[in-house]
């Protein structure tokens, strides 16, 4: 008797795991929205730029879907992909810092949490830095601060617009005081780069925090932002437990920051790159 039972206590826990699942389809085909908790098919939300189609939740997206998306198809071309981080510091946490490089090399591909190029958005050039948040929660270091700075100089040089898409956590920790001090330093490239007369987008996605939106992020000529995108320093819970207040509903998301004349506009995923040839237009032959 007691094998009997056994036996079915496994097969409830296996039926239990299994529920829900429909039979015969493979793993990965359905994503949860984490907005309504809908199961969407993938190729459906890939089809809608990885926007939920129930509730218009907008999922984060890599370097290379956001590429796509915004710039004429074949003409983004990257620079300073020579750029590679190093361990200055000999940083370790639960790991070395090093091997969180690898790790995140392995898995997306690149050198680090930015990527920076130059391309056509409806055959208007300009120069462009491209935030990842899955390299290290698209924190900034030595490299992205340096190809942010690039990235400006050659826009100066090339008489080009500039737009930068963020997704970060903020400065990173690994890399001390070199990453902190890149916030200064791409505010004093950006405050030459004013003088050309020529705007600075920045489109901040979710999340956008930290060093990142208390520097570059947030002085842009035009101010961006996805719809309920995460912005501010600190973190709500954070603030919270600092202050010992509750905070206002929807605190730091887009649309509070609209609300309280923070940014220009929320712009849906689907309707930024007309969106941006506008303002282009507009603002280049002003």
């Amino acid at each position: 008797m007691h094998l009997f039972k056994l036996k079915n206590n496994n097969k409830d826990k296996k039926d239990k795991k299994d529920a829900g699942k429909p039979a015969g389809i493979p793993e990965g085909l359905w994503v949860k929205c984490p907005g309504c908790s809908e199961i969407i098919y993938k190729k459906e939300l890939e089809r809608n730029l990885e926007v939920c189609p129930k509730c218009n939740y907008h999922f984060r997206i890599n370097f290379e879907s956001r590429i796509k998306i915004i710039f004429d198809e074949g003409s983004f071309i990257r620079l300073f992909d020579d750029l590679k981080p190093t361990d200055i510091l000999d940083f370790k946490d639960t790991k070395k810092y090093k091997d969180r490089l690898k790790e995140d090399y392995e898995k997306t591909g690149l050198s680090d949490a930015a990527v920076a190029g130059y391309g056509l958005i409806e055959k208007i050039e300009a120069a462009s830095v491209i935030f990842d948040f899955n390299f290290m929660g698209g924190s900034m270091g030595r490299v992205v601060g340096e190809k942010i700075t690039k990235t400006f100089e050659y826009a100066i040089e090339k008489k080009l617009p500039v737009i930068i898409f963020t997704s970060s956590g903020g400065a990173r920790m690994q890399e001390g005081i070199f990453s902190l001090m890149q916030m200064a330093r791409t505010i004093a490239v950006i405050s030459e780069y004013e003088k050309t007369r020529l705007p600075y987008i920045s489109v901040l996605t979710d999340p956008t925090t930290g060093g990142v939106s208390a520097s570059f992020a947030s002085i842009g000529d035009i101010m961006i932002a996805e719809p309920k995108a995460l912005i501010g320093f600190a973190g709500p819970r954070v603030i919270e437990k600092t202050i010992h207040q509750n905070l206002p509903e929807g605190f730091q998301r887009a649309e509070y920051l609209l609300e309280h004349g923070m940014i220009d506009m929320i712009v849906e995923r689907k309707d930024i790159k007309n969106t941006i040839k506008n303002l282009l237009n507009l603002l280049i032959n002003y």
